[in-house]
């Protein structure tokens, strides 16, 4: 008789362990798809960034050191980007990722605020649509990290939730990072002039 209810209890706790690996997977998976819909809005950004430089630089051609630092931020960006894809799961491409998109925010925040100051720029029809793109652009991948954020909350969620942790110790479910974008800019004091 205890022999029997020995194997019982083995036998709920395996398929117990069966449904909370099941879960793990199918959450991971999840946050691995919601960052894929990131992917695709940043690239989207990617492309649209040389094409606003090019149309900017007629204009501002003596504000080189911005448009190179744009440039630069975009590349880095991208090759963060692309770690990110490969390793969704990885602590260390995400922060290299949000660091590299902060960088990249600042810098086009930077462009943005520069073009505001010349009429021309503002009159340029190319320039403003390319502008008004960017903007849309930088929405959906605010949505877009908004629902990798919320997957990756409830993987984590589920995944430290006790005897889940047994079970994702046991199986190598690591903990995923959300990705956070710094806006290096709001960390900078505020310049007040009355010039």
């Amino acid at each position: 008789m205890f022999g029997l209810v020995v194997l019982v209890f083995v036998v709920l706790a395996a398929f117990y362990a069966v449904s909370v690996y099941n879960s793990l997977i199918a959450l991971r998976n999840h946050f691995k798809n919601a960052f894929a819909q990131i992917d695709v809005q940043l690239q989207r950004r990617y492309e649209l960034i040389p094409n606003l430089v090019e149309a900017v630089k007629a204009y501002l051609s003596h504000e080189k050191d911005t448009l190179t630092k744009v440039i630069a931020a975009r590349n880095q960006a991208i090759t963060a980007e692309q770690v990110a894809a490969k390793n969704v799961d990885s602590v260390e491409a995400m922060n290299q990722l949000s660091q590299a998109e902060g960088v990249l925010t600042a810098a086009l925040g930077k462009l943005m605020v520069l073009s505001e100051a010349y009429p021309d720029i503002k009159a340029n029809s190319t320039i403003q649509n390319l502008m008004e793109e960017l903007k849309t652009t930088e929405n959906r991948v605010g949505f877009a990290r908004q629902a990798f954020n919320d997957a990756v909350m409830v993987y984590n969620i589920e995944r430290e939730k006790f005897p889940n942790n047994i079970v994702a110790n046991f199986t190598n479910f690591q903990a995923a990072l959300p990705l956070e974008i710094a806006n290096v800019e709001a960390k900078e004091p505020v310049r007040i002039s009355f010039k």
